[in-house]
């Protein structure tokens, strides 16, 4: 038995090799030299093989195995680097256009738990109170323990109409929350806007997708043509991120043309870049540039950028470019710190891996990364404060280190608080009356009225 392991391994241990080789001198190629293998560490990976493949309980199909190796590659270098099979390169394809089944959440791992980053707007899991933070410990009758990301995402996708029960756990909450989802075919809209009263405009981006900056242009036009604008909100709240480009489009819309949106810095070449406000880093193909189409002064028009723990990613990088450019006033509470930089490398059987290449910097050189973007004017949720504890990227396992500052930065404290009424100490939480629902651009949007107050003060000040 033991001979004819080892026999095996060897074979296996060549074929590992080649293709090994093959990856490492295609991946690398005109970029640096070709790093040496390491041999006795694809000689375990061989053993192990051959041993569960001639010793398990049950057999177990190759591809199975190399697909579990792969992914256990990918997970076990940070939150954000996975292995895409064709059904998850598919679904992320369909993504970034804004279309796709399923209950609308951005989820990661922790500790084997599905991790809610953050719900989307509009979406089942939206209605149904999902907060970020919420372990996602059972599906249906299923436990979470032991599956993948990509297995997860899967049970939580499917046929619109049809039912998902979730088991959650929540800090705070001593009994686990069961709740019962019909899954739809998420549409996200994500730009939104509304004139809140003359002269005020409020722009809110949900995610930043292809057509995201054109889209901006459409309803920034549509707000000027109802009259005088004297100050926007644009509000990045609980946007999660998404395309880079679409990132570096929205920042250029504020900007002066050829201002400094962001830079990464990685280990290839290509992973060092800088990103300015121009067409060539914001268009795709030979598309005409849409920013032509914007109001006039939208580059000087008082702005306030509204942001909390929910905003990631390209809304980190906005909020960072408009704030070093002094172009707006950052208001809210700290953000995610989410400043990496995935690659989609395709493979083969329509399949791909997200692999993290490189960390992204403000115009200053501040890196974002495990750390946010601290608010200029720091503004809890309600006058109470927040209304819970918030998931950033420094509490996930695994996370990358801010390799600017090694100290993450210290959390926002708030700068308003509700007065004590008389003979009594102010709280936090209403007694015996449940907290109502935190609801984005509502009449009761405290964060928002405050950004209006901001606006019409600085006005004040421009006049003057």
């Amino acid at each position: 038995m033991r001979n004819k392991l080892q026999q095996a391994g060897l074979v296996f241990f060549g074929l590992i090799a080649g293709i090994f080789i093959s990856l490492n001198f295609s991946a690398i190629a005109q970029k640096e030299a070709a790093a040496p293998l390491p041999i006795e560490e694809l000689r375990t990976f061989a053993d192990v093989f051959n041993a569960i493949k001639m010793g398990y309980v049950e057999p177990v199909e190759d591809k199975k195995l190399i697909t579990q190796a792969v992914s256990g590659m990918l997970t076990g270098l940070d939150p954000h680097s996975q292995y895409l099979d064709a059904d998850a390169f598919k679904d992320l394809q369909v993504n970034t256009h804004g279309e796709f089944g399923g209950l609308g959440i951005e989820v990661g791992m922790e500790d084997g738990f599905v991790k809610v980053v953050s719900p989307i707007e509009d979406t089942p899991a939206y209605r149904a109170g999902i907060k970020a933070g919420d372990l996602i410990v059972k599906l249906d009758d299923t436990q979470v323990k032991g599956m993948t990301l990509s297995d997860a995402v899967k049970r939580m996708r499917g046929k619109p109409k049809t039912q998902i029960t979730l088991t959650i756990v929540r800090k705070g909450e001593a009994k686990p929350i069961i709740v019962t989802l019909t899954r739809e075919v998420i549409k996200v809209q994500s730009v939104k806007s509304k004139v809140i009263e003359p002269g005020y405009a409020y722009v809110r981006l949900t995610q930043f997708q292809e057509d995201t900056a054109n889209k901006l242009v459409e309803h920034l036009n549509k707000l000027w043509k109802q009259g005088p604008v004297k100050g926007l909100v644009l509000d990045l709240r609980n946007d999660p991120g998404g395309l880079l480009h679409g990132a570096v489009g929205v920042s250029a819309a504020f900007l002066q043309p050829k201002a400094l949106v962001t830079s990464t810095d990685g280990r290839t070449e290509d992973a060092k870049r800088k990103y300015i406000a121009s067409p060539e880093d914001y268009l795709r193909g030979s598309r005409t540039d849409f920013l032509k189409d914007l109001p006039a002064g939208i580059k000087t028009v008082p702005m306030v950028v509204l942001v909390n723990a929910g905003s990631a990613s390209a809304s980190e990088i906005v909020a960072g470019a408009l704030q070093d450019h002094k172009r707006a006033v950052v208001v809210g509470t700290q953000t995610f710190g989410k400043g990496s930089v995935q690659t989609i490398l395709p493979l083969t059987g329509n399949t791909a891996i997200k692999l993290t290449t490189a960390r992204y910097y403000t115009p200053s050189g501040r890196s974002i990364q495990a750390k946010g973007i601290v608010p200029d004017i720091v503004v809890e949720e309600t006058p109470n404060g927040s209304s819970g504890p918030r998931l950033r990227e420094a509490d996930l396992e695994r996370h990358l280190e801010n390799d600017k500052d090694k100290e993450p930065a210290p959390a926002a404290k708030p700068q308003t608080k509700a007065p004590a009424t008389k003979g009594k100490p102010a709280k936090d939480e209403p007694e015996d009356e449940e907290k109502p629902r935190f609801e984005i651009a509502s009449k009761n949007d405290y964060q928002l009225n405050q950004a209006v107050n901001l606006l019409k003060g600085l006005q004040i000040m421009q006049a003057k």
